[in-house]
């Protein structure tokens, strides 16, 4: 029976590069000479680190466009609060959100339900298996949770006959 996985994965080797190329575009750019504004990883989470608020917004700008470009989907950040640190100094962690959590795939065994297509979703710890009789019930599947799911990164995988 063809089958595929819906799952939310975050490429760590393209976000460890965009990182690198942030911190080296910031340690280059004049706006932030003497600044310490860098962004490191940690725990395959991010922090960002600058002098003020306004530094802080302008590190985020380049981060994100550092991981667009790398292919690395933004909709799988989630901003934390901005702390204070030391002094003047501002600290913003960054999550990764990975894995679909169970209620959006509750949400979306629910979606393919209600669909009346003929499919059969089900909860694989942070994936949902979707499987079918025929491979154009699967695709229809595919399209329809796209079009529905706009707020959280979705990858289809182990596309099975």
């Amino acid at each position: 029976m063809p089958s595929f996985d819906i799952v939310s994965e975050v490429n760590h080797v393209e976000v460890r590069n965009a990182v690198e190329q942030c911190n080296k575009e910031i340690a280059n750019r004049f706006d932030f000479k003497g600044s310490d504004a860098r962004v490191e990883i940690v725990d395959k989470n991010l922090a960002a680190y600058a002098d003020d608020d306004f530094k802080l917004g302008q590190l985020r700008d380049v981060l994100i466009g550092k991981l667009a470009k790398r292919g690395v989907d933004i909709r799988a950040l989630e901003l934390g609060r901005i702390e204070k640190v030391s002094g003047n100094k501002v600290k913003q962690e960054i999550k990764m959100r990975e894995g679909i959590e169970q209620e959006l795939a509750k949400k979306i065994v629910k979606l393919t339900k209600d669909s009346k297509l003929k499919v059969q979703a089900s909860i694989q710890g942070e994936a949902v298996r979707v499987a079918g009789a025929k491979k154009d019930t699967l695709q229809e599947t595919i399209a329809l949770v796209r079009k529905s799911v706009t707020d959280f990164p979705l990858q289809f995988k182990n596309f099975r006959d």
